[in-house]
């Protein structure tokens, strides 16, 4: 029996799973089995997935369900006493598992141990580093006003938590990783590794490029956790609903420029300014409202080159630096 147990949904990713795989494989710490369910894939995955001679991998085949349904079945076939979770697409540094255990092993009283996440691109290379922040103990303030562990690639997870919140929700169309979290933390406490080790990509069929589906089902997301929280916590909710939307029009403006997708950054920016006017007085407003007028007036492939040269005034990312968490 293995002491951790990963776990990897994939679909369709026969351009990414090869890498994915070898990271896991190339982990410090070596006492793990390897779990892929291949989710109904139409390319190469499964023959990829296939060549690999490590004794350490199982492959389970199911009909296309989805990741959250993926994991479920994932763990369902997992004997390790921790688990950690891997999309298909997603590196980790290779002492990435190793650096958890042992943050959970000399905190006993953590239950799950996550990482800092930075971004990478199709290619793997550096895009953007992720928020870095630190939770020690209770998670559920902070994870209220912002999924904190930014992916479904970070953390390890003692079993016994995984099987009392009862793994990931099937029904949400988006926002699964931080409901998930925001379900362990209301009885389990965090523990964080201050290292860049989960590689997070960004892509164009990312889930959460969708920005549609992710305004969706975060917002559900938050309305079942704001009804479960303590009354004491309730005054977070609005600083939550303004994250949220900073959140959404950055990654509306995120990658390839898009008319439908800079109209909706206008609204979400609209809601971000209704929860947190005082962004009516930064730069960052006028960054957004420049690159939003860009790819509405110009054909895709010239507000491109444009953005591209105009980065600096064009590039929206300061508005995370105006995410709210010292409300708690």
């Amino acid at each position: 029996m293995a002491v951790i147990s990963v776990i990897i949904p994939a679909y369709n990713a026969e351009n990414t799973i090869k890498d994915t795989i070898n990271s896991v494989l190339q982990q410090t710490f070596s006492d793990l089995e390897l779990i892929v369910i291949n989710d109904g894939s139409t390319d190469t995955t499964l023959e990829i997935i296939s060549h690999s001679p490590d004794p350490r991998i199982q492959v389970f085949s199911y009909p296309n369900s989805g990741a959250s349904t993926s994991r479920n079945r994932g763990f369902a076939q997992a004997s390790g006493e921790y688990i950690a979770f891997l999309d298909a697409d997603d590196l980790w540094t290779p002492d990435k598992l190793e650096a958890q255990l042992t943050a959970l092993k000399t905190h006993p009283q953590a239950d799950i141990a996550y990482s800092w996440s930075d971004c990478i691109d199709e290619s793997s290379r550096f895009l953007r580093r992720g928020g870095h922040i630190t939770i020690n103990g209770d998670g559920l303030p902070k994870l209220l006003m912002m999924d904190i562990l930014e992916n479904g690639s970070n953390p390890l997870i003692r079993r016994q938590a995984l099987i009392e919140v009862g793994g990931f929700d099937e029904s949400l169309p988006a926002g699964q990783d931080w409901d998930f979290y925001l379900r362990l933390a209301v009885k389990h406490s965090f523990v964080t590794v201050p290292r860049s080790q989960v590689l997070y990509r960004i892509s164009a069929n990312s889930l959460s490029a969708n920005v549609f589906k992710l305004e969706t089902g975060c917002l559900r997301v938050l309305d079942r956790a704001y009804r479960q929280a303590p009354e004491s916590l309730q005054h977070l909710k609005p600083y939550s609903l303004g994250n949220l939307y900073k959140y959404l029009t950055f990654k509306a403006l995120e990658g390839n420029p898009k008319r439908l997708k800079a109209i909706a950054a206008l609204r979400f920016l609209s809601q971000a300014i209704r929860y947190d006017p005082v962004l009516l007085r930064k730069k960052v407003i006028f960054k957004v409202l420049f690159k939003v007028f860009v790819i509405a007036l110009l054909p895709p492939a010239q507000a491109g080159t444009f953005i591209t040269k105009m980065k600096g005034l064009a590039n929206p990312i300061t508005l995370l630096g105006y995410v709210h968490l010292d409300a708690v």
